[in-house]
């Protein structure tokens, strides 16, 4: 059962997400809140999931929401943005936030980009894509690959897995999981482990 908590600048907002997050199978809808009282929410509620949507017209990355998503032991958080801002999804998927989508989307996919989080992925829109290849190009010349064991690091990754529990699960130690995953950074040219997954969702390493 995935812990959804829901935060937005009015009660409507809230209501309206909030039956969105009830009607799931799979998913319960543990509490609201308004965006100034969500890091007190989340230390009270324990969610799995922050749906948070934020006001038209923001023309920066939301940093309040940033910081919380940077935060030891964060929960996974989505945004809703009525007017999304391609210049600044990439920042805000570097910091650490697992989706940044248009705030019209129907319950179905908003619903689907919450499991997704859930799982330890990253969601993008596709209107983002163009934006975020200009924003980070790619190297001239074939890009190095990744081995094999890099590519399961990778994905394990994407479900939000620390050094520690990669090495658990791979059998090997935490100082070579730290190995691969410098190694990874450094052949995807990314500058956080979220944005290795985002680059290795794009490239097909990883399957959404």
């Amino acid at each position: 059962m995935i812990r959804l908590l829901i935060a937005a600048p009015s009660a409507i907002m809230r209501a309206g997400l909030e039956s969105v997050g009830s009607s799931a199978s799979g998913v319960e809808a543990v509490g609201s809140a308004g965006l100034a009282g969500l890091s007190a929410a989340i230390d009270r509620l324990q969610p799995d999931v922050v749906l948070a949507a934020v006001e038209a017209h923001q023309d920066e990355p939301p940093e309040d929401l940033m910081a919380l998503a940077s935060r030891e032991g964060a929960p996974a958080i989505v945004v809703l943005a009525p007017d999304l801002q391609p210049s600044w999804t990439g920042e805000a998927l570097r910091a650490g936030l697992r989706a940044v989508l248009p705030g019209d989307l129907g319950p179905r996919e908003i619903l689907a980009a919450v499991e997704a989080a859930a799982a330890g992925l990253v969601v993008l829109h596709p209107q983002d894509l163009p934006a975020l290849v200009a924003e980070r190009s790619l190297p001239a010349g074939p890009a190095p690959a990744l081995s094999p064991r890099e590519v399961q690091v990778l994905a394990m990754l994407a479900e939000g897995h620390g050094n520690k529990t990669i090495a658990w699960k791979l059998g090997i130690s935490e100082h070579t999981a730290k190995f691969h995953v410098a190694s990874i950074l450094s052949k995807l040219n990314a500058g956080t482990r979220t944005e290795a997954v985002t680059l290795g969702i794009r490239r097909g390493l990883i399957l959404v």
